[in-house]
């Protein structure tokens, strides 16, 4: 088998910053497009760009299941969330919990931290069991009683590639009366998911990782229901079902997602990534969840053959896309990170765990060049106690 390396062959960072083959292109005619139009004198930008805009919210929506008029864009997970939580009705979280795990995303931690005394909540994290590298469902609902209001589960963990039972945690949270919602950022575009089946209340992504989209094209799902009770504070001409209403004693909030928008919506990072958007909804899905399958399933022999200990679950139907191995702290990750760069591997890390996703532009090549790499590194023990040495 070659092992020569080939454009992106061991590109490992679709946990970041998905990649496929012509995206480079695609996104450079998109912005250019988009310059063409933004530049013309003769008024028709709007129409153009608002348009584009809402075929971006169109292939979330066909991806994920969503009916018509649930979703609508965001900066960011972390604003989306802001967006959903200062949307809620009055009251809805005073004297309640909010209900988190410690391996979801920290971003989103922080920001409910902040909030919890201005909406007066209690933020309640499930702790990892000592030595865990990720949550267990069984933890989540044993903190789940009727006082939590809100709970926000990570479909996939981005530190260990854990992926919850979100049909056995969301029939729990239904008997407990709670508000329930998704981070699907790890996994959306990879593994299939359908906010209707089990029904969530609101679910949040961006547009990187999987979807190979570009920063700033986030998205927000929220449940028709839950839609028509929730009053956002961050409001604007644009949440209103008719944004050219200008009288100021008469605003009415749209009766569908666009209550969620504000003033004059940020539309360039959502035409940046509509080529992606384009791309993957124009792919077998199933095709390329096999390739990934495929080659963890290679990652994965090759870093236990060498005595490394996984980060993420050794069966590969209870984590995402990604694997992710723990390192001795003889061999600090981040050089190793680096010694690999050197070679056109790329991956990254958090602390000691190095985080590996292989994607389209992954090879079975580039997989094997890589745990030749790493073998280098790791093996054998006594004559590599740093990356220096290499």
């Amino acid at each position: 088998m070659s092992t020569s390396p080939k454009t992106g062959d061991a590109y490992l960072l679709y946990h970041s910053i998905g990649q496929y083959e012509g995206k480079k292109d695609d996104m450079a005619a998109g912005l250019a497009d988009f310059c063409d139009v933004w530049g013309a004198a003769n008024g028709d930008q709007w129409g153009d760009v608002l348009g584009k805009r809402q075929e971006f919210i169109d292939l979330w929506a066909e991806l994920i299941h969503a009916p018509k008029g649930t979703v609508t864009t965001t900066e960011s997970v972390t604003t989306g969330l802001m967006s959903v939580i200062g949307a809620l009705p009055e009251g809805t979280l005073r004297g309640k919990r909010v209900l988190v795990a410690e391996d979801g995303f920290p971003s989103l931690h922080f920001l409910l931290t902040g909030l919890a005394k201005r909406f007066e909540f209690t933020l309640t994290t499930v702790p990892f069991r000592q030595g865990g590298n990720w949550v267990e469902a069984e933890d989540i609902i044993s903190e789940w009683d009727e006082t939590v209001a809100v709970a926000l589960l990570t479909w996939v963990s981005s530190t260990s590639s854990h992926r919850l039972d979100i049909p056995q945690l969301v029939a729990h949270g239904r008997e407990m009366g709670t508000i329930i919602g998704v981070d699907l950022t790890q996994a959306a575009g990879l593994l299939p998911y359908d906010v209707t089946a089990p029904k969530v209340d609101f679910a949040l992504s961006t547009s990187l990782k999987w979807m190979c989209g570009t920063p700033g094209a986030g998205m927000i799902y929220m449940d028709h229901d839950l839609l028509l009770r929730c009053e956002p504070e961050l409001r604007g001409w644009f949440s209103q079902d008719n944004p050219f209403s200008w009288d100021l004693d008469k605003f009415k909030f749209a009766d569908d997602a666009r209550r969620l928008d504000s003033g004059t919506p940020s539309s360039v990072s959502a035409l940046a990534s509509l080529p992606a958007m384009r791309w993957r909804m124009a792919q077998d899905s199933d095709k390329i969840a096999a390739h990934n399958r495929k080659l963890t399933g290679l990652l994965q022999e090759g870093l236990e053959d060498m005595g490394l200990i996984l980060a993420s679950p050794t069966n590969p139907d209870e984590r995402g896309g990604s694997l992710m191995v723990n390192l001795p702290d003889s061999l600090p990750a981040a050089e190793v990170v680096a010694a690999l760069r050197e070679q056109a591997i790329f991956m990254d890390n958090r602390s000691q765990i190095l985080r590996m996703s292989p994607g389209v532009l992954t090879t079975e090549d580039g997989v094997m060049r890589t745990l030749k790499a790493l073998r280098e590194i790791v093996q054998p023990a006594e004559s590599r106690t740093t990356v220096a040495t290499l």
